[in-house]
């Protein structure tokens, strides 16, 4: 019932639907580079690269935008940047990798303009919904959702790529996303939106502690998991059966999306960054039996469900721990560093795991992994001072209360008859 009556508030329903289709291009970026590659005729190594290239644009340009967005609202940056990005990714569409100095211009430029709608939506939740507590289960709601996404949209993509082709998924999916940016920003909330004043810092929200605390943190969680996209694949290349990758991957979702949906279920008691201690630790202590890399593939694939199960939770309660400590009207781009550190970190655990896996094979690789995970857990366990509760916040309303809410302006009229 609790997520019924999330989804009945106003706007709520619009707002995440908007969301998660507006980042369907980021979703199938990276596959949908490749296979578009490859069908014009580039090799494996350019196709990386250019994969590569957009990561670290929208890298770069998560936070550089979500700093506009803090500035200047939402609509006013997020519609141009995802016109942009949709613009650059159809002009690669039309004209090809060869040359591929403008391919790689076009992915750069698509990247840096990929609008930070995720960290958009969080900063929005607070001027949504009406208490901490829905507030909270928005945010669990919100990583299961992102789960979701990142499963279905790649299938989403090799469907219209077997109906039609590359180059027209390319189109179709980023002229999408333009769409549903618009649904959001669109929204009466996201027009009325604005950040708290803010006091001029180059650091932006960089300059918080405790932010960088869990940057760090989820860095390590980001570097695991994409340690554990390559050792699943080798694992199946030991079997002979490529799609058992598949399957502990997809067993690895299944398992963050049933935790997050049973944490956003209930209210937890308490300030959340203890409670994001121990579901980091938890978190990192279901990575540790991947590395025996059991031959029964039904037994792996059960490993790999459980080690998702704290996924979802530990990032719904990290994004309440970011409102908390996110300096005054820069909750947007706080939000969007976290999305480039993770995505930083999961693209550097794919880079340091190559050479493990030809030295140790699948058990080394997932050792690998629960080794970074065991790292994430020990930056919070280390860092407790900046995690503190955040100066101004009374230790009766620790357990869930925003820092910095967003002003939205005059609170909207009931809907008629209530």
């Amino acid at each position: 019932m609790g997520y019924l009556e999330l989804l009945r508030a106003r706007h709520a329903a619009r707002l995440l639907a908007g969301t998660l289709i507006g980042r369907l291009p980021y979703a199938t970026a990276a596959l949908a580079i490749v296979l578009f590659t490859r069908a014009e005729g580039g090799s494996y190594a350019l196709a990386g690269v250019l994969a590569s290239l957009y990561g670290l644009a929208t890298a770069v340009g998560q936070p550089l935008l979500g700093r506009l967005v803090d500035l200047y609202g939402q609509p006013r940056v997020m519609l141009p940047a995802a016109l942009a990005s949709a613009v650059s990714m159809g002009l690669l569409a039309l004209y090809g990798t060869e040359p591929a100095a403008p391919a790689a211009a076009a992915i750069l430029l698509g990247g840096l303009t990929t609008p930070p709608l995720e960290g958009g939506l969080r900063a929005l939740w607070p001027s949504v919904l009406s208490r901490p507590d829905q507030v909270q289960r928005a945010y669990a709601l919100d990583a299961v959702a992102q789960e979701v996404m990142f499963a279905a949209g790649p299938l989403l993509l090799m469907l219209l790529v077997s109906r039609w082709s590359e180059a027209a998924a390319l189109l179709v999916v980023n002229a999408v996303g333009v769409l549903g940016a618009l649904w959001v920003v669109a929204s009466r909330p996201s027009r009325r939106w604005r950040s708290a004043p803010r006091t001029a810092h180059w650091l932006g929200a960089l300059r918080s502690a405790g932010l960088l605390v869990l940057l760090g943190c989820f860095f390590f969680v980001g570097v695991a998991l994409g340690v554990i996209s390559v050792a699943a694949v080798a694992y199946a290349e030991d079997r002979g059966d490529e799609l058992i990758s598949s399957w502990l991957l997809s067993a690895l979702a299944a398992g963050a999306l049933l935790g997050g949906l049973g944490y956003g279920a209930r209210q937890w008691p308490g300030a959340p960054e203890p409670r994001l201690r121990l579901l980091v630790a938890a978190l990192a202590a279901g990575y540790l039996p991947l590395a025996l890399a059991p031959e029964q593939v039904v037994l792996m694939t059960l490993l790999a469900g459980l080690s998702g199960v704290f996924l979802a939770p530990a990032l719904a309660c990290a994004f309440v721990v970011i409102d908390r400590h996110a300096p005054r009207g820069t909750v947007t781009e706080a939000f969007s560093w976290l999305v480039t550190t993770f995505g930083v970190g999961s693209a550097a655990g794919t880079g340091v795991v190559g050479p493990v896996l030809e030295a140790a094979g699948p058990p080394g690789g997932f050792a690998v992994a629960g080794a970074a995970g065991a790292v994430a857990a020990g930056v919070l366990a280390v860092a407790r001072r900046p995690l503190a509760v955040p100066p101004g916040v009374s230790l009766a309303v620790a357990a869930s209360a925003p820092v910095s809410l967003p002003v939205a302006g005059p609170p909207e009229p009931p809907p008629p008859g209530k």
